[in-house]
């Protein structure tokens, strides 16, 4: 029995812009890893060729997760569409891993083309980024939330939404049945009192 062990990133690298050509919109090495971009519009088969492609063979996808762009690091909003999809692939057979990304164009409304028919463990990861970020995976055949309550309003690892929430769910005893209503907190900024010791820091200050 032959073991195979993997390639060096950089003939990772050089393995998928030969499978998808111009489908590659930017691949990069960095810490080892190697990640690759590619245009909503090539995604589906972009996907496919990274799976049955002979340097590829990424058989698996072991993670799949949404993105909100729109503050990053030190606030400033990167020059890119609002919501991405990242994508982990591994290939058992050639003992390698690859990342992917791909920018929903519009923002107002993030549409992708569902991978599921391609890797089945796609399903709850979609399901999972539609529930928490509202972005669409089109041809998914089930894509209804699947963390969040049947009544939830929104998408809650939007970088816009209320930490408090929209909605507040109780059971009411009068009618005898859970009930829903607006929230009732009120939004407010804390700021913490600082409060040290007078020698604090070498001394009186």
């Amino acid at each position: 029995m032959t073991t195979e062990y993997a390639i060096s990133p950089d003939a990772l690298r050089d393995a998928v812009v030969a499978a998808l050509g111009g489908k590659c919109q930017q691949i990069s090495v960095a810490l080892g890893e190697v990640t690759l971009t590619v245009n909503a519009a090539d995604y589906a088969a972009a996907m496919q060729t990274l799976r049955d492609a002979q340097g590829c063979r990424f058989e698996q996808l072991i993670d799949l997760c949404g993105m909100d762009m729109s503050t990053y690091g030190d606030g400033r909003r990167p020059q890119t569409p609002r919501f991405c999809v990242v994508v982990h692939l591994l290939s058992v057979a050639l003992n390698q891993r690859l990342r992917v990304k791909v920018y929903c164009a519009d923002d107002e409304f993030p549409v992708v083309d569902s991978i599921n028919h391609i890797w089945n463990s796609a399903n709850w990861f979609e399901r999972e980024a539609f529930d928490m970020y509202g972005i669409i995976f089109e041809g998914h055949a089930d894509l209804r939330r699947i963390l969040t309550d049947y009544g939830f309003i929104g998408h809650p690892l939007r970088k816009d939404f209320p930490v408090t929430g929209n909605v507040e769910m109780r059971y009411d005893a009068e009618r005898k049945r859970v009930v829903y209503e607006p929230v009732s907190i009120e939004p407010r900024e804390v700021t913490p009192r600082v409060i040290r010791e007078r020698e604090y820091g070498g001394g009186p200050h």
